[in-house]
């Protein structure tokens, strides 16, 4: 499992020391497509077992799968991170100059301890730059207030974790639903909209079950029905195979080009290469700084 540079978290206890509010309309749900189930999880014939391969309908003609066209969501602007260890500064980004268009597909790639995490830290409001700016939505965070910027990235942003992050002691159900208590959309029937995601991302018969009656692949699927939860703009996803295995793996990576299909913007952070394949774009991070961006070419 990767370490993570950053100390901040998002727990349990991030979501309910937000007092909840309502207020704010978000844009028309989008509609999911029914997703296949884990084939070692039911009683699908061999016929119906998953192919990991990137999907057709990601590239074009000519076999390119370039960037799209659209206005920026996402843009990180001569930002630097350190933090102070033992009365000394520790670098961990510098200089790092990155936008992000509506509807794109990016991975972040680079070995662990590059900063990779951090920088999606920093993009998810879960930690703020030591210099530079952060814009989301052109919203500069640096002019929100912590109260603001917390329902800022409550419904604007969706988080998908490594070690899915699920509360133990809560059934599946629950755990979509959890978001809505800080923060939720006006005219949104919270339950009704988590019954949906499950069932939508093929758990409608495991709704009342808690982690620990879940394989790693319904969790991964149970992580990415609450981060639909309050219809986000914007998924962020930190390794979000690394404790699956490949079948599965491959599985949810054709989620996630399913779901930027319908329109999410996606920015997705990784080690590996084959991983990255499914992005429209890749970003090299290493030793704290962008190495490179280029478009992905199918082969």
């Amino acid at each position: 499992m990767e370490t993570k540079e950053s100390d901040a978290e998002f727990s349990e206890a991030g979501f309910l020391n937000q007092e909840k509010e309502n207020g704010i309309s978000g844009p028309e749900k989008k509609e999911l497509s029914p997703k296949k189930r884990d084939s070692t999880l039911d009683d699908r014939s061999d016929e119906e077992s998953f192919v990991c391969e990137v999907p057709r309908y990601r590239r074009g003609a000519d076999g390119a799968r370039g960037r799209k066209a659209g206005t920026p969501v996402i843009e990180v602007i001569n930002v630097k991170k350190s933090y102070m260890l033992g009365g000394q500064e520790v670098p961990i980004l510098s200089d790092i100059n990155l936008t992000v268009l509506e509807g794109e597909f990016l991975a972040i790639m680079g070995p662990s301890g590059s900063g990779k995490s951090t920088l999606m830290n920093l993009i998810g409001f879960l930690d703020r730059p030591t210099e530079g700016k952060i814009i989301i939505k052109g919203l500069d965070i640096n002019k929100l207030s912590d109260k603001e910027v917390a329902r800022l990235r409550g419904l604007e942003i969706g988080f998908i974790f490594q070690t899915f992050n699920l509360i133990p002691r809560l059934t599946a159900l629950e755990n979509v639903e959890l978001p809505t208590y800080a923060n939720s959309r006006s005219g949104v029937n919270s339950r009704k909209r988590a019954e949906e995601l499950l069932t939508l991302v093929g758990l409608e018969d495991r709704m009342r079950h808690k982690p620990s009656e879940l394989s790693g692949g319904q969790s991964q699927r149970v992580a990415i029905a609450r981060a639909l939860i309050n219809d986000p703009t914007i998924l962020l996803a930190d390794e979000p195979t690394g404790n699956l295995d490949s079948k599965t793996g491959c599985e949810i990576l054709n989620m996630f080009t399913k779901l930027n299909a319908e329109g999410r913007t996606i920015v997705m952070i990784t080690h590996d290469p084959e991983i990255a394949k499914y992005a429209d774009r890749v970003v090299l991070v290493k030793d704290g700084s962008i190495q490179n961006s280029s478009d992905q070419i199918s082969d």
